[in-house]
């Protein structure tokens, strides 16, 4: 059965079952679940929560409080390039918050928003303290960020279209 998700691809309820029959529908595997949503689907769409409540008799609640809570369950589709931010403690006091706010400003767009398929999000330490503040695209964490280094990060991004 498959149902739009409103973001332009299908949403296909019945991935989503095989999914969840993979891990025996136990609802104590709902990261794992909602993990392998990801994988399949690039975020966690709404239809997705529903039927994985049902699925696993939880509430809708209970499984959008787990989406909510971990940062890398996207409710929204995401851009092609995911750029996360540092916000934990090193990387404030090296100036994470003036990067972040060149950022928001230099993109055009608020955290946790996507524009021009880039997806702009906080995240609480990538293990990169040394070298605060820290950036990571992708799967590659960048360290002593400055806002020139992030136009350039950037920048590069475009280019690759």
């Amino acid at each position: 059965m498959s149902m739009s998700n409103g973001h332009g691809n299908g949403y296909d309820a019945d991935i989503t079952a095989s999914i969840v029959s993979r891990f025996d529908a136990r609802p104590e595997q709902l990261i794992q679940i909602l993990h392998g949503v990801v994988e399949r689907f690039g975020y966690v769409p709404e239809a997705a929560i529903r039927q994985l409540a049902e699925a696993l008799n939880l509430s809708r609640a209970d499984v959008h409080g787990v989406v909510s809570y971990y940062h890398d369950f996207l409710t929204g589709k995401p851009g092609r390039h995911r750029v996360k931010i540092c916000q934990a403690e090193a990387c404030q006091a090296m100036g994470s918050h003036e990067l972040t706010a060149h950022a928001t400003g230099s993109l055009g767009m608020a955290l946790h928003e996507t524009k021009d398929d880039i997806t702009l999000e906080p995240v609480y330490c990538l293990g990169n303290c040394a070298c605060s503040p820290a950036v990571m695209i992708g799967d590659r964490v960048y360290g002593r960020v400055t806002a020139e280094r992030f136009d350039e990060l950037i920048g590069g991004l475009e280019g690759n279209d």
